[in-house]
């Protein structure tokens, strides 16, 4: 005998972000420093880098702090209350611990038993949560959602690597999606490359640093070259592709967001997409840093915190990074 099950399914839900929050660390930290245990001069790491300064958390402040911190931000900025979200989303590729992941204790903290999971696809990993965000938002699985990027980079870089230590740094950012009468937020076009894994990757795994008496600590190393050409011959075409799914030209644009690497690359990227003048290019990095999965909502805050964009304005996302991972939407303001 055949058993028949009804699933009850909810009518698609408009979705879009509701309200944005932002952490950065006390600490300044200027390119002197820097070059000075790196072998480099100030000069050169803003000439290379467009890098003037960049924020470092205190050494007893995780990612998990930073993170509850500009959650907190966010519900306020979407008139949330923490109580109220259904789901918690951490993006992050350097939290310290590995069981239990960083999103329950952040849920806790904000006074919520919504769900909650970490998600690490390093710098594009903010992309891919605002879309598993939206999805869970439009199926009904959850009404509001928190998504966080959170990077303490400097625990898991070489403070002497010239190749990373000149561009990361620390942080967090988060928006909360949520219904909305108008969608807001475009399809995702994501996608990776394991066969160029090796470019941005750790000197060696956990299980040699325990089983090998004297191996050093493994830090994240990145192979600089490699990964700006990659850059430039794939993320122009990721960013077109999410423009085309939105139903988006560039001249629609109020903002382009992309993954804060270095200024260089941002400038490159924007260039090849030869977007109007009025469209504004995120340029965070040159006071954060590269700090990973929260450089897109950071940078986002940033231009909230100027005025140079306004509610309503459509602003596109592009996220690349380790793995190698890409993802990119069109994404309409609060």
């Amino acid at each position: 005998m055949g058993i028949a099950m009804l699933i009850r399914r909810t009518a698609a839900q408009d979705v879009g972000i509701l309200g944005i929050g932002a952490y950065r660390p006390h600490r300044v930290v200027g390119n002197d420093e820097v070059a000075a245990r790196t072998g480099r001069t100030a000069e050169w790491i803003e000439r290379r880098t467009g890098i003037v300064e960049r924020r470092y958390a205190a050494a007893d402040e995780t990612v998990v702090d930073m993170a509850v911190e500009a959650a907190r931000k966010a519900a306020a900025d979407a008139g949330v209350a923490p109580d109220a979200v259904d789901a918690v989303v951490l993006a992050s590729m350097s939290g310290m611990r590995q069981t239990p992941g960083g999103a329950a204790e952040i849920a806790d903290r904000l006074g919520t038993r919504a769900a909650a999971f970490d998600l690490n696809a390093a710098c594009a990993g903010f992309c891919y949560a605002l879309a598993l965000a939206a999805s869970s938002v439009r199926d009904g699985s959850a009404r509001h959602v928190l998504v966080i990027g959170s990077d303490k980079m400097t625990d898991i870089v070489g403070p002497e690597d010239p190749s990373t230590a000149i561009l990361f740094a620390d942080g967090a950012g988060a928006m909360v999606v949520g219904p909305r009468e108008e969608d807001g937020m475009g399809p995702v076009v994501w996608g990776s490359d394991g066969s160029r894994g090796g470019l941005i990757a750790h000197s060696a795994d956990w299980l040699r640093y325990r089983d090998s008496p004297g191996t050093e600590w493994p830090t994240m190393r990145m192979a600089g070259p490699e990964v700006f050409r990659w850059a430039m011959e794939e993320m122009p075409e990721v960013a077109r592709r999410a423009l085309d799914a939105a139903g988006v030209r560039p001249a629609d644009l109020g903002a382009f967001v992309p993954h804060q690497a270095n200024l260089r690359m941002i400038e490159a990227v924007a260039g090849r997409l030869e977007l109007p003048a009025h469209v504004a290019v995120a340029r965070d990095v040159v006071n954060a840093g590269n700090t990973s999965a929260a450089s897109i909502p950071l940078a986002v805050a940033r231009l909230r915190e100027s005025g140079t964009v306004g509610r309503g304005d459509l602003a596109l996302f592009l996220g690349f990074g380790a793995g190698l991972t890409w993802g990119a939407q069109v994404v309409r303001l609060p």
